[in-house]
Parts: structure tokens; C-alpha cells; sequence
């Protein structure tokens, strides 16, 4: 039987954080939960996440400062940034860091499941399977 797929939620809101657990957690993901950049390095390196989704803005360390850190520990797990913050300058410098994905905030709940899918197929497709 195959192992369910890994989804780190990283965000400061504990309502989204519950909110994105509980949907992933129903699409059969194992889900592990972070408040901000620090909290999601650590847990990165301890949980092996195949998925991120990080918000931008957070106390301690934001998700763009994160994010660097995050793809040098596990270079293959795809990293889906959410913000309500995104300018054509910031969108930029979110693929040089390694992003895979992003959505602005709000975003809805079909929306987050599609990309989440998308930056997995393309996991997939990276392996040739």
C-alpha cells in the first residue's frame, strides 16, 4: 500500500492552519501544522514533507525568508506560497527561491486542492512516472 502524501501547512492564523489541515487531512494527506518560517524549517527536516503551503507574512521568520532554507534541506518538496501581498517583483523572486506554486489570499478551497494536485503531478512527472 502506498504511503499518503506529506502536506506541511505554515501560516500564523490558527484558523487556517485547522482549516487546511482538516481539508487536506480528509483528501488522505498527512498533514503537520507551523506558525511561522522557523517553526516550518524545523519541521520540514523532521516530517519530510512532500507539500508546503507557507503564507508570506508571519512573526520570528516570514515564508520568504523561509523558503530558501526550506528547499536547501529538502530540495524536492514542493513549496506553494500564500499571500495576500504579491506584486510582480515579489512574484519573481518567489520562483528564483524555489517556489513551485502560489495563490493569493483569500484564496478558496478548490483552488488550494487543484494546486496542491498540480505541483504534485509535476513531482511526478519530474520522476518519469
Amino acid at each position: 500500500m502506498d504511503k499518503p502524501p506529506r502536506l506541511l501547512v505554515v501560516d500564523d492564523e490558527p484558523g487556517v492552519r485547522l482549516l487546511l489541515e482538516l481539508l487536506f487531512k480528509d483528501e488522505g494527506f498527512q498533514v503537520a501544522v507551523a506558525a511561522n518560517g522557523l517553526q516550518a524549517i524545523q519541521q520540514v527536516n523532521a516530517f519530510q514533507p512532500d507539500v508546503v503551503i507557507m503564507d508570506v507574512k508571519m512573526p520570528l521568520m516570514d515564508g520568504l525568508e523561509a523558503l530558501p532554507h526550506i528547499k536547501a534541506s529538502s530540495p524536492t518538496t514542493k513549496v506553494i506560497i500564500v499571500t495576500a501581498y504579491l506584486g510582480a517583483a515579489n512574484e519573481k523572486e518567489l520562483w528564483e527561491r524555489g517556489a513551485s506554486g502560489f495563490l493569493l489570499k483569500p484564496f478558496d478551497l478548490e483552488e488550494i486542492k487543484a494546486e496542491v494536485r498540480r505541483v504534485m503531478y509535476l513531482e511526478t512527472q519530474a520522476y518519469g512516472t
